[in-house]
């Protein structure tokens, strides 16, 4: 049974689709880019500003099922331009803390709206018993 996800605290999906779908305890967040829930307009300013935006809009849809970064398990993020990786990098890492999910980047031709970014996330809510864990560091 799939339950649909929306808040009017992120962006309006921009076509046929929903802003998450819940399937059980997994969240499955539509790629989110760097619109202004309220404006619907992409925001102003640098790759910065922009994916500052994105994880805020993913902050919302999570927020609505009562949930936060913790619970992302897998982000994949796409780029219009992979000289942004760095300046994307410090920005999610400040969104992340610790233990931060699994996660791919891509780099893409285009994204809608003219964004430069996009990121899309899994999250699982927790299961109310079994304790998280690191199962291994390899931070070095």
């Amino acid at each position: 049974m799939k339950k649909i996800i929306s808040t009017p605290e992120a962006p309006a999906a921009v076509g046929p689709y929903s802003q998450a779908v819940r399937v059980g305890s997994t969240i499955y967040c539509a790629g989110q880019i760097p619109l202004d829930p309220k404006s619907g307009q992409i925001v102003s300013g640098g790759i910065d500003a922009q994916t500052r935006r994105v994880l805020d809009n993913i902050t919302a849809v999570l927020k609505a099922e009562g949930l936060t970064f913790e619970n992302i398990v897998k982000t994949t993020i796409f780029l219009t331009d992979l000289g942004d990786f760095q300046t994307v990098n410090e920005v999610y890492g400040s969104y992340f803390k610790q233990a931060p999910p699994a996660r791919s980047t891509v780099q893409v031709s285009a994204l809608p709206k003219g964004a430069r970014i996009e990121i899309e996330a899994i999250a699982v809510a927790s299961d109310g018993g079994a304790s998280e864990q690191t199962v291994a560091d390899t931070s070095g």
